[in-house]
């Protein structure tokens, strides 16, 4: 294991990542350089995209992608979600900012935009799919006819109803495609977990996806610490932090019929922090289905704590 940083390099990565640049005043369009391998085969660059953006790095980077790839780009913000240093990059006239809910005014916004396409990234805080929500009338009627609350429902029905207006609904890794976790060691060393507990902690990681329980866990040596559920990634982190975890793995996967177009599992700046905090060193994410958010960054700073990645397939 590397040794921990010097604190000085801990406080330059936790410095800002890099100026938001305001987006160009201009509608025209380029062909997309170079085309993400998840857009859909007949995508027109032409067309706007509308990024509906959560919480976090996830939304600013996706913004920053479309934009260096030259497509028109319009923003859906959230009030108390959506950071709002992205929200200042864009026009009046090219930004919409909403309540968590109002769902017909999204839609409405789609239409105003003349949108193409729409690509939702970044997290809504989950306790707000069930409490502090403002549905118009359109949420209303679409919650009212779920079986089922949870975040793939709610999302799965607001993505029916987008695809409805003639909106594509793009898989949410599009124009990130370098973000992804790649197969093998990727912070530069052997990965310290056995090949047998590796395979346990997938295992009991894709277990738990199938069930919609979670899409992560800690495992060591055989044995399960913990495994996500509503309360999220960092809380199981720190759960798992409270047992003996030297050569404990946190394990992050995909459910084997995920709906790309609003679940994509992320690993970023902010899990790797609290690994540390959870004295975890280890971690195994699925290649090419996991999003490492500012990616160089994350494994630089990664190797400096001493913490090893591991992309699995």
């Amino acid at each position: 294991m590397c040794p921990p940083a010097a604190r000085s390099a801990r406080a330059a990565f936790f410095s800002p990542i890099f100026r938001l640049q305001p987006a160009p005043r201009t509608d025209k369009s380029l062909v997309v350089a170079p085309p993400s391998a998840f857009l859909p085969s007949d995508f027109d660059a032409r067309r706007p995209v509308v990024l509906i953006a959560g919480q976090g790095l996830y939304p600013v980077l996706v913004a920053a992608a479309i934009r260096r790839a030259g497509v028109p780009l319009r923003l859906v913000a959230f009030e108390e979600e959506t950071r709002p240093d992205l929200v200042a990059t864009f026009a009046k006239a090219e930004v919409r900012i909403l309540k968590v809910g109002q769902l017909g005014h999204m839609l409405d916004a789609l239409r105003d935009f003349g949108a193409g396409y729409a690509l939702m990234a970044g997290q809504i805080t989950p306790r707000r799919l069930f409490k502090g929500l403002h549905p118009d009338f359109k949420a209303v009627r679409i919650l009212a006819s779920l079986k089922r609350r949870n975040a793939e429902t709610i999302f799965g029905a607001i993505a029916r109803e987008i695809e409805a207006i003639g909106v594509v609904l793009l898989d949410a890794r599009s124009f990130l495609d370098d973000q992804l976790a790649t197969a093998g060691c990727l912070t530069g060393r052997k990965f310290p977990i056995e090949a047998e507990y590796l395979a346990h902690g997938v295992q009991i990681a894709r277990e738990c996806a199938r069930l919609d329980i979670g899409q992560g866990c800690v495992v060591r040596k055989g044995t399960v610490l913990a495994v996500e559920a509503f309360e999220g990634t960092d809380e199981m982190l720190r759960r798992a932090g409270g047992f003996k975890t030297d050569e404990a793995l946190f394990v992050k996967t995909v459910k084997a019929r995920q709906d790309w177009r609003f679940d994509v599992p992320c690993f970023g700046a902010r899990t790797l922090e609290t690994m540390r905090e959870a004295h975890l060193a280890c971690a195994a994410l699925e290649a090419g289905k996991v999003l490492i958010l500012d990616k160089p960054a994350v494994l630089q700073q990664a190797k400096a704590w001493g913490i090893g990645i591991f992309g699995f397939e």
